[in-house]
């Protein structure tokens, strides 16, 4: 069973409008915000990255879920999965490392003890309050809106390729896939001026995808807008592929979102003052899912979008 069918046989029961008909990043609840994310050794992390590295990266990207929100973070619960002693305590420290960074607290959670030799998995709940005017969700982009993306596009995808060996190392590309950096802060300021928001987990194509088919509307990517970093073109030319293959990759924890036009002053204000760079990658129509162009010229989507267990 895919994902998705597992998804669509659980929206029978997560029927409370909390739940948001499991079609989101998050819960909201009572002025929380509510997300979890799990993460599993092969999937989600190599075997031979650190523990310090593995627990920062359970950590953000739960946040990062909560950045998408504009919730700001309180505290967390984390679900371990016991192993070797000294790779459990290296995990400890580096916890400690990333909460402390990003200012949440630890308020629980459970351990359990796992067979020998069976892949490491790691789960945990993030809980934030939700902004004043509710949390905006992935549905509510609307036609003629623009569509925005944080950062720079794929820098993750190519930091693994450089871990497996594949490509020439260097630090910008590696630190992206090891250490991710929820945008908490821009993602608070933000919420007033946008109509719909995610963050980019799995790919930037399948994630304005899913936000195409949660909004009701078509969202046109236009692919050389999309933004690559100088380290990022270091190592691959600008070329179509390499922009796909960009925006099709994972774990690179920007947020995507949907504005009108008229608050492009604004973002790009608020952005400025937060030292986050921002990007306007396409637009909301009329119609239904995601139209990809490249220099005014419609493209066949690709086969892959993006991951999906």
């Amino acid at each position: 069973m895919s994902e998705t069918d597992f998804i669509t046989r659980l929206r029978a029961i997560a029927t409370d409008p909390a739940a948001r008909g499991l079609a989101d990043d998050a819960a909201e609840w009572e002025g929380l915000v509510l997300t979890h994310d799990m993460i599993v050794e092969g999937i989600h992390f190599l075997p031979d990255d650190t523990p310090q590295d593995v627990a920062w990266k359970l950590v953000a990207v739960n946040l990062s879920d909560l950045a998408a929100k504009g919730a700001a973070p309180v505290g967390v619960l984390v679900g371990y999965s016991l192993g070797d002693d000294a790779w459990d305590a290296a995990f400890v420290e580096g916890l400690d490392l990333a909460l402390r960074r990003f200012g949440v607290i630890l308020l629980g959670g459970d351990t359990v003890r796992v067979p020998a030799g069976a892949p490491r998995s790691f789960g945990l709940t993030a809980i934030g309050r939700a902004p004043p005017g509710g949390a905006p969700s992935r549905a509510g982009a609307r036609p003629g809106d623009q569509l925005w993306v944080t950062g720079t596009i794929g820098n993750a995808g190519l930091g693994l390729a450089m871990r497996l060996g594949q490509v020439e190392p260097n630090e910008t590309c590696l630190a992206a896939y090891r250490r991710p950096q929820p945008l908490t802060t821009f993602g608070q300021a933000i919420v007033p001026h946008v109509h719909a928001m995610m963050d980019v987990s799995d790919g930037l194509l399948i994630d304005a995808e899913r936000m195409a088919g949660a909004s009701g509307c078509e969202l046109l990517v236009r692919l050389e807008t999309v933004p690559l970093s100088a380290a990022l073109l270091a190592v691959r030319p600008d070329v179509l592929d390499t922009r796909l293959a960009a925006a099709s990759a994972g774990d690179d924890y920007q947020l995507l979102f949907a504005a009108d036009p008229g608050e492009g002053e604004a973002i790009r204000e608020i952005a400025a003052g937060l030292d986050v760079a921002v990007t306007a990658v396409g637009h909301a129509g009329v119609g239904a899912g995601l139209v990809l162009t490249h220099h005014a010229r419609r493209m066949a989507l690709p086969d892959r979008l993006g991951f999906t267990h």
